[in-house]
């Protein structure tokens, strides 16, 4: 069954909470000449912090499941504009199992581009 699909705006502010949070200060999340400086199209945001946002969907969707397992491959940078904000979203395929695991199968796009490789996450009722 397909999920409704979840949009989510990150800004710069986003990425620098994120890295306080996280500890991961690379400037290439946080510095546009650095970022560009190394090859970037410019500031990017952590993959983890998009791989966060397929959870947070994951979540908004399943309440009142807990994540068992959740991975991906990254396979394009999410580029974060000093004004405004990149746009991501978050769309699923849920499959349930009958071992009495839901599978959700996420595809998780920038500018219509996929951003994260084999996105999925598995489920249990809590």
């Amino acid at each position: 069954m397909s999920l409704e699909p979840r949009t989510f705006t990150v800004t710069r502010a986003d990425l620098a909470a994120y890295a306080a949070a996280s500890g991961d200060h690379n400037p290439i999340h946080t510095d546009e000449a650095v970022a560009t400086s190394v090859g970037l199209p410019g500031v990017i945001a952590h993959g983890m912090y998009t791989l966060a946002l397929a959870a947070r969907a994951v979540a908004e969707w399943f309440p009142d499941h807990e994540v068992v397992s959740l991975g991906c491959k990254f396979t394009s940078p999410v580029v974060v504009p000093a004004d405004g904000g990149a746009e991501v979203v978050v769309a699923g395929q849920e499959k349930v199992g009958d071992d009495g695991l839901t599978t959700v199968a996420l595809t998780v796009t920038h500018e219509g581009q996929k951003v994260l490789g084999m996105p999925k996450a598995v489920l249990r009722r809590g």
